[in-house]
């Protein structure tokens, strides 16, 4: 329904253990810190047209993520694209999901790092929906989460860290509210993103999307489209935004390397859009150009 949806049978591939597996094959240790601690950091990316869609920019991320939690990234970026690029020919096919994933590894039970040995990279390449296809034609309900995002001087949303708590748990809670998706605010109720996925506001043809320093991820799918509205002319900007924007924009979207671009079509029960004109003629745009620009601006899986 409104979570991540692997497509059964669809052939799964995992390079683990300096080799590619079957699902079923795929085994890491109990002791392993990330299962423990989600101690260790991931990129989800995407595949179109048998390409990596800015597979640099995910690889930067995901070296930086490794630096900022000290864990040793093993042959560097060489190693990490190869291992990406390899498993994703395995998989084959013209579209697919990767999920790579760095863990500190094997070590002792309790949280001190520097017991832990031998860090553990794992390219996970299949398919998912992140959402049921009509959902995505009509837009999907939002409601406010009840949990804030932390500071970032508390945990940096830059980092994609394994350890998403704070996203399950406000998943959860749409979930059981029976929206589709959670937007979180800060500790200041502005707006930091949705569970896992940035948030778009357009209103009188200008294209709004919350700072990274109000909490959420600067995701790479967001940093595609603000390229992309500014190409297409639109002013774009990066500002605090609070629900009450939501409820005045036209259009509502979010974006993110599962979600890629979806409408919003609520908030809390209450509508969102122009009741007048109807319509998202501003997300159409985007999607339209959207589906050029990965085409544009992949690395070829060879």
């Amino acid at each position: 329904m409104g979570s991540f949806a692997v497509v059964d049978g669809d052939g799964t591939k995992v390079w683990i253990g300096g080799r590619i597996v079957e699902a079923e094959d795929a085994k890491i240790s109990v002791f392993d810190h990330g299962l423990l601690y989600g101690d260790g950091v991931f990129e989800g990316m995407r595949v179109y047209g048998r390409a990596v869609f800015r597979l640099e920019d995910h690889l930067r991320r995901f070296e930086i993520g490794a630096r900022v939690l000290g864990i040793p990234l093993a042959g560097g970026r060489e190693a990490i694209r190869a291992i990406v690029l390899e498993t994703a020919r395995a998989y084959g096919g013209d579209e697919a999901y990767i999920r790579l994933i760095l863990t500190r590894g094997r070590g002792a039970l309790g949280v001190d790092p520097t017991t832990c040995e031998n860090p553990q990279t794992i390219c996970i390449v299949t398919r998912i929906h992140l959402y049921p296809e009509d959902k995505i034609a009509r837009g999907i309900d939002l409601v406010t989460s009840s949990l804030r995002r932390p500071a970032p001087d508390a945990v940096d949303p830059g980092v994609k860290s394994l350890n998403y708590l704070n996203s399950v748990l406000a998943k959860r809670e749409a979930r059981l509210r029976g929206a589709d998706e959670a937007l979180i605010l800060n500790a200041r109720g502005c707006i930091a993103e949705a569970s896992v996925a940035n948030v778009f506001v357009c209103r009188d043809g200008v294209l709004m999307t919350p700072p990274p320093s109000e909490g959420g991820l600067p995701g790479i799918t967001r940093a595609s489209v603000l390229e992309i509205g500014a190409a297409l002319g639109m002013e774009t900007r990066e500002c605090a935004l609070g629900r009450m924007d939501l409820f005045s924009a036209d259009e509502v979207f979010l974006t993110g390397s599962g979600a890629r671009i979806v409408p919003v079509a609520s908030l809390d029960g209450a509508p969102l859009g122009d009741p007048i004109t109807g319509g998202r003629p501003i997300t159409e745009r985007i999607l339209k150009a959207f589906a050029e620009f990965v085409l544009d601006h992949g690395t070829p899986i060879g």
